[in-house]
């Protein structure tokens, strides 16, 4: 019941416009208060359902315009379960052209395609896995069909063959993002495959890093630095500066997650590689535009990343706020994500009041975005404020986020 009066606050308060500052402060003229016992944060537990309005139900469907019971009115059924690589792709090698085809394309339907993918992957700078996973998975399904049930000759063949493997890394990050992690490696692998039938190693390279990452992001770290270490190597140092970069940026995070001092020390030096390698980046060779993101503030953004996982906040502190002050605030996942790290920094510095700040702003843009990436940050963020328990502002914020 809870969670569907929240829902429907939400979704009444959104249909006029309303900020939750804005909600509160008609709650409270709607109650007659004096001096806004309601705040922004009371209206948004009421909305995440951490708390129940219960007395100030009356008054929140007089602000609302509404009937006590359209507050309570139950939610619409759950969307059905997400799909599967495997509801979209025929059995065996998905690949395989079929023996009779339809038709014959040219190369202007993979510059169709080649949009799609881009406007997918630019979706995801804002959008959150949980969003995107259906149209990317359908996005998936239609570019294997072109390639298994239509005539092309070997240039096209190789160019959708290229844009498939291109779907499938951003598809894979989007399916990773939304928790669906065994979905995300098959996808992974299908655009493994794909790019290397195309023969585009970069972009074997770029997918093969991205499973990498996810490997060891879920406790397979093993795994994860041998496939980063064999991404990196298999591209060769003929790779785009862009490209090198990325690979070592995931071989850095890899030997960061092994653990280990030797492995530390090692995540430092790829990081200082990667640097070396995007400094060549103006020097004629051009990167593929799959890697626009790529840049010098990304690199930081790792190295921040290494040094919190590897407890040195002295040199994180300073790097996340850095980063965080030039970030595209439209940008909620990754915005959430770095304040995550920050979070944890201040708490290795000894700052846990500062720290339970900064936890309670990831927390707030964590509860709008379908991101297991940031609900797992959120749990690694009140594990480590529970060694400071004791602390006023930790405690409070513990004690209202415990269910997460």
């Amino acid at each position: 019941m809870g969670s569907d009066i929240g829902a429907n606050i939400r979704r009444l308060r959104e249909e006029r416009e309303w900020s939750q500052a804005r909600l509160a402060h008609e709650v409270c003229r709607a109650a007659g208060v004096i001096g806004d016992p309601v705040g922004r944060q009371e209206v948004s537990r009421w909305e995440t359902g951490k708390r129940t309005p219960r007395e100030w139900l009356p008054f929140l469907a007089a602000a609302l315009g509404v009937s006590v019971e359209v507050l309570r009115a139950p939610q619409s059924p759950a969307e059905p379960p997400l799909p599967t690589l495997a509801d979209f792709l025929p059995e065996g090698d998905p690949l395989s052209p079929l023996e009779e085809r339809s038709g014959r394309i040219g190369m202007g339907t993979v510059d169709d395609l080649q949009k799609r993918v881009h406007g997918l992957r630019l979706a995801d700078d804002v959008l959150a896995g949980g969003d995107l996973i259906r149209p990317a998975l359908r996005d998936l399904r239609r570019a294997v069909k072109l390639y298994r049930e239509n005539s092309h000759g070997s240039e096209v063949g190789r160019a959708l063959l290229r844009q498939i493997g291109e779907l499938a890394q951003i598809a894979g990050w989007i399916a990773s993002d939304a928790g669906q992690h065994a979905e995300a490696e098959r996808i992974y692998r299908l655009g493994i495959s794909a790019a290397r039938q195309a023969e585009d190693h970069t972009l074997a390279g770029n997918i093969a890093g991205s499973l990498a990452y996810q490997l060891s992001n879920t406790g397979r770290e093993s795994e994860g630095l041998t496939l980063a270490q064999a991404a990196l190597n298999d591209a060769g140092a003929d790779a785009p500066p862009k490209a090198r970069a990325l690979y070592l940026d995931r071989v850095a995070w890899a030997h960061t997650k092994s653990g280990g001092i030797e492995n530390g020390q090692r995540a430092m030096r790829a990081l200082g590689e990667a640097g070396q390698a995007l400094s060549e980046d103006s020097a004629g060779m051009e990167s593929p535009a799959y890697l626009y993101w790529v840049d010098a503030g990304e690199l930081r953004v790792m190295e921040s990343r290494v040094y919190t996982e590897l407890h040195r906040p002295l040199r994180a502190v300073p790097l996340l706020r850095g980063v965080l002050s030039e970030y595209d605030a439209t940008h909620t996942r990754e915005m959430a994500l770095y304040l995550s790290w920050l979070a944890v920094a201040l708490a290795d510095a000894n700052e846990p009041e500062e720290a339970a700040v900064v936890a309670e702003r990831v927390i707030a843009l964590a509860s709008d975005i379908p991101s297991e990436r940031t609900a797992e940050r959120v749990r690694v963020i009140l594990r480590r404020l529970q060694d400071f328990a004791d602390v006023p502002e930790v405690a409070e914020l513990l004690a209202e986020h415990q269910a997460a």
